[in-house]
């Protein structure tokens, strides 16, 4: 029965972060937490979950014509090797979890508030800030086991730079090759701890399916943003209490 509800909490969870084009690495970290994993077994469990559930948020998001190049190679070119590199690292994050809740509470307020009048029009991309944010989740991502996506999106929707979908679509790119990245790094530094990861990755590619078909398809702009909303607040709590 534990391990029922457990595969039914990453099943949830897999559903909700993708609908957004997440992977849901900071709902797996909150949920196997709680559930008193191992701290050197959970960065490893979540940055896999990770691969696989963006993935499917990829495709989905994709076929439905909300990807784009452009929005993307800023980002990854410098993420990449940022990502493996923290993945290097195994250092207290207090502070910085502490630093991006905060920060992620003041996205939420944000996305929330009515925009006003001519502040939807999107904007052309800063191609070097792209770069200096990408270098900075990058790095921030594989170092405590999160894809970044959670990071990139509300910057994405904030600067201006793309619609929701639009960013889901690049958050799932952004979480799937800094996952990669990221457990690489670990590999190379770690002892890969033993996971039954068979059921959970099942678990979370079912509800993967279902929540990129619902967000890239079904649910419209600002539900999306009020789910998206709903995904940082979530992820917030976790940085805070864990």
């Amino acid at each position: 029965m534990t391990d029922i509800l457990f595969l039914g909490g990453i099943f949830l969870i897999a559903i909700l972060y993708s609908s957004v084009g997440h992977g849901g690495a900071s709902g797996y970290l909150a949920f196997m937490a709680l559930l008193g994993f191992a701290p050197e077994m959970m960065r490893p469990a979540a940055l896999i979950l990770n691969i696989f559930v963006s993935s499917i948020a990829f495709i989905s998001f994709t076929r439905n014509g909300h990807f784009k190049l452009k929005l993307l190679w800023p980002f990854i070119i410098t993420s990449i090797p940022f990502a493996f590199l923290g993945g290097t690292f195994s250092i207290d994050t207090r502070i910085y979890k502490i630093i991006l809740g905060v920060f992620l509470l003041f996205a939420i307020g944000r996305m929330l508030i009515k925009v006003r009048k001519g502040e939807g029009v999107l904007k052309e991309i800063n191609i070097y800030h792209a770069l200096i944010i990408g270098a900075f989740l990058g790095f921030f991502s594989g170092l405590i086991g999160i894809g970044g996506g959670i990071i990139l999106s509300p910057i994405i929707i904030l600067l201006g730079w793309a619609t929701v979908k639009q960013t889901a679509a690049v958050s799932a790119v952004f979480i799937l090759v800094n996952s990669i990245a990221g457990v690489s790094g670990f590999i190379l530094k770690n002892e890969m701890p033993e996971i039954q990861l068979m059921y959970m990755v099942m678990a979370g590619l079912l509800g993967g399916l279902l929540g990129s078909w619902l967000g890239s398809f079904r649910i419209g702009e600002n539900y999306l943003r009020y789910t998206l909303s709903v995904v940082l607040l979530m992820a917030s709590i976790k940085l805070f209490l864990f």
